[in-house]
């Protein structure tokens, strides 16, 4: 191999490497983040901290294990759609 081909390999090398990593970390922030907190979930849905308690007194589900409160993202897509008009 000649140096300048032995240099586009590297180049080619890094350029998957980088595209692989963004891509398992877009995977991993995916995973991790289907379950927020509730000011997280505030956050997503774009509402404030209080919109988001009347939200769950309008029959937003909220998971609660030993005081931990979690929302997933799908139900908050799903509460937000049922409530579109």
């Amino acid at each position: 191999m000649t140096n300048n081909s032995q240099n586009n390999e590297s180049n080619l090398e890094e350029i998957i490497a980088n595209v692989v990593n963004k891509t398992l970390q877009a995977a991993r922030q995916t995973f991790i983040n289907e379950w927020m907190s509730l000011k997280e979930g505030a956050v997503y849905a774009k509402v404030s901290y209080n919109t988001f308690m009347k939200f769950r007194l309008m029959g937003l589900k909220v998971s609660e294990i030993d005081g931990i409160k979690r929302v997933s993202r799908k139900e908050i897509d799903k509460f937000l759609e049922n409530h579109s008009f």
